[in-house]
């Protein structure tokens, strides 16, 4: 080991603040970062380009925390390195509303690209960085002028390579040849369970030359040894690499290190004592010499690598300034200051057009008229282009063209997802991805996430019911809708026609502050026809359709395409008034005055029908109306036999006003 003594003692302030954070939390995972800090020293130090002053400085590198259960391990890096993440708020690790929350979540500290904690999403994450990385490159960079040029940096662990995704997005980023992903998996054998040998015996090595990566071996606390394999992997530029670190979890305490023991519990304060002897730290806890603040102090570094960037950039704007305006318009997350109003004439003719399509074709005819207007769209399906109907004219594989604006995912709905939530924290584009609805059950702790960090991420789900017919219970979704619309920050949009689908991608583009799931239908859906003032409506998630002949009595609730069924019915009723809900959450950011003026709270004879799970719709209907919809799994037969079989028909529909209002 070649570690000179000086250089330990730089990597033991993270050790030392890990444990004492953990210590006084009570809570956390001090083994990872304890074995890691010899890793991070370098990568750190050496290595990562990154200004602690401008944490958004648009060509840093990024570095992603996979092991995110090791959140000790960044917030050391970047209180040490510069940040505006004081030894205060590393006294506050676990605490409420503190910045230092027990897993790194974005948006809580400045220099966290995503939060981690859940296993394999966060390698997930930096593929999706990578991958924004090389195709906002090939896009924007000149012969003479790359400003669009940085590596992505991940640290992941066993637990990260044991779950399913690792595989499906490490698979992809040697397909896609990202050779600007440099992972380095913290080899150390020990996960909560103990020694991992009885139930994780992979060869890391031949796993990941079959995904055609850049494999490399090193002591993972020889400071050289990972230096220079850091170099070998900055230097393949058309594989990613993987650096496999042999460490000891917890290195430093002489009775735990190497045992599950400090894996996810405090050291204790005994043990503290003797690792800070062992270690050769006299500070008291908390304290960092000046000189070791000194050695991490990246501040004056970053912004002369900004600056440096800035003129690179200045020279850019000047030589393409049509190209520098599209960029920082994109990295800012604007879209063309016409979009609205160009969008707005294609729902109008839209209209005009009065189209009996399936909502998936109408999707993909809103994204032929929107996609030339966005050229930030990166689009992609899980194998399923050809059905959910997400290539338009204008797209191009990113596989045969590295400008281009479209993945092939292949069979991998959750690897998908997360790597578009990736793509979207990185900034430059608006990631769509899509599957069938039935298997966003793949994908859903990824759909999760994307809520969770509020990310424009567009995740379009179509076949969404009984009503794709013959492919029998295991493709048709029951539940799947009640539970996207329980997800928080999520808007979920089910539309009815080719207008509220035109709406529904609208609305989905322009939303900042989240992601929206958009459900289509397999099968045509008949048009209706609207006045002005209703597909103004349309966007605010709720609105009145039909209205009522007459006096008022009662309220039908419908979405997709079950409202073409509630039409039908109130074509037979006298006092009903339809009301189609494609976005319930949109429907609830109204004004109350709004919500009141579509669903009177006096009028007590509701009825709700959907093809889906009944459960969502009581909170709309109350415990005196009715919902017609789901409550088991499907069947295998012609869609129109399944509705009928269902009881999600017309007749019901009308039997149950009637009910009501007797």
């Amino acid at each position: 080991m070649t570690t000179p003594l000086n250089e330990r003692r730089i990597a033991n302030a993270i050790r030392v603040l890990a444990m004492d954070a953990v210590q006084q939390a009570n809570s956390g995972h001090p083994g990872a970062p304890m074995g890691m800090a010899d890793i991070a020293d370098v990568v750190w130090r050496e290595f990562l380009n990154h200004n602690p002053t401008n944490p958004q400085w648009a060509n840093r590198d990024r570095f992603v925390l996979s092991n995110g259960h090791g959140s000790m391990l960044q917030y050391a890096l970047l209180h040490l390195t510069g940040y505006d993440l004081s030894i205060e708020d590393l006294k506050q690790f676990r605490q409420l509303h503190s910045k230092t929350p027990g897993h790194p979540e974005y948006g809580y500290a400045p220099g966290i690209e995503t939060t981690t904690g859940p296993l394999g999403q966060g390698i997930a994450n930096a593929v999706g960085f990578a991958l924004a990385e090389k195709t906002l490159a090939a896009q924007f960079n000149k012969d003479d002028l790359n400003v669009v040029d940085h590596f992505t940096y991940c640290f992941l662990g066993d637990g990260c390579l044991m779950e399913g995704i690792s595989h499906e997005v490490c698979s992809l980023a040697g397909t896609l040849g990202l050779g600007k992903l440099v992972v380095y998996y913290d080899d150390n054998g020990i996960s909560i369970d103990g020694e991992v040998e009885g139930w994780f015996s992979d060869d890391t090595e031949q796993r990941f030359n079959a995904y055609g990566w850049q494999v490399l071996r090193v002591d993972g606390h020889d400071a050289d040894a990972i230096r220079q394999a850091t170099v070998e992997a900055k230097a393949e530029t058309n594989k990613p690499t993987i650096i496999i670190c042999k460490t000891i979890i917890g290195l430093g305490s002489p009775n735990k290190q190497g045992k599950e023991d400090c894996h996810g519990a405090p050291l204790g304060k005994d043990e503290i004592v003797l690792t800070r002897e062992a270690l050769g730290w006299k500070e008291n806890s908390f304290v960092i010499p000046e000189d070791v603040y000194a050695a991490w102090d990246a501040k004056a570094k970053g912004q002369t690598s900004e600056a440096a960037w800035n003129e690179l950039f200045a020279q850019y704007k000047a030589k393409y300034p049509t190209e520098a305006a599209e960029l920082l318009r994109r990295i800012n997350g604007d879209l063309p200051a016409e979009f609205a109003a160009q969008a707005d004439a294609f729902i109008a003719e839209t209209n005009a057009k009065a189209e009996t399509i399936a909502t998936r074709k109408a999707s993909q005819n809103t994204l032929q008229a929107f996609g030339p207007l966005l050229p930030e769209l990166l689009g992609g399906s899980a194998d399923l282009a050809g059905s959910n109907l997400t290539l338009w004219k204008g797209c191009q594989g990113v596989q045969e063209n590295p400008a281009g604006n479209y993945v092939y995912y292949g069979v991998r709905e959750f690897g998908m997802t997360a790597i578009a939530n990736g793509v979207a924290l990185h900034g430059g584009f608006v990631p769509y991805v899509a599957t069938f609805l039935m298997f966003m059950e793949y994908a859903r702790n990824a759909v999760r996430m994307s809520a969770l960090m509020k990310q424009r991420v567009i995740h379009v789900y179509t076949h969404d019911s009984i009503g794709l017919g013959e492919d029998g219970p295991t493709h048709q979704p029951i539940e799947q809708i009640a539970s996207l619309r329980g997800t928080p920050n999520l808007n979920t949009w089910r539309p009815c026609d080719t207008v509220e689908a035109a709406v529904s991608w609208k609305s989905a583009l322009q939303r900042k502050d989240g992601p929206s799931a958009l459900i289509f239908s397999r099968q045509n859906l008949p048009f209706q026809a609207r006045n002005e003032a209703q597909i103004q409506n349309v966007a605010k998630g709720g609105y009145v359709l039909a209205e009522e002949k007459g006096e008022l009595k009662a309220i039908i609730i419908a979405t997709g395409s079950e409202v073409s069924l509630a039409m039908e019915a109130y074509a037979q009723l006298e006092g009903v008034r339809v009301v189609s809900m494609p976005c319930a959450e949109e429907f609830m950011k109204q004004d109350a005055a709004y919500r009141e003026a579509v669903l009177p709270a006096h009028i007590r004879a509701r009825v709700a029908v959907e093809a889906a799970h009944v459960d969502y719709w009581w909170k709309f209907v109350g415990l005196d109306g009715k919902v017609i919809g789901m409550t088991t799994y499907g069947e295998s037969a012609p869609a129109k036999d399944l509705f009928q079989f269902f009881g999600i028909t017309t007749e019901a529909v009308v039997a149950a006003v009637k009910e009501l209002t007797a």
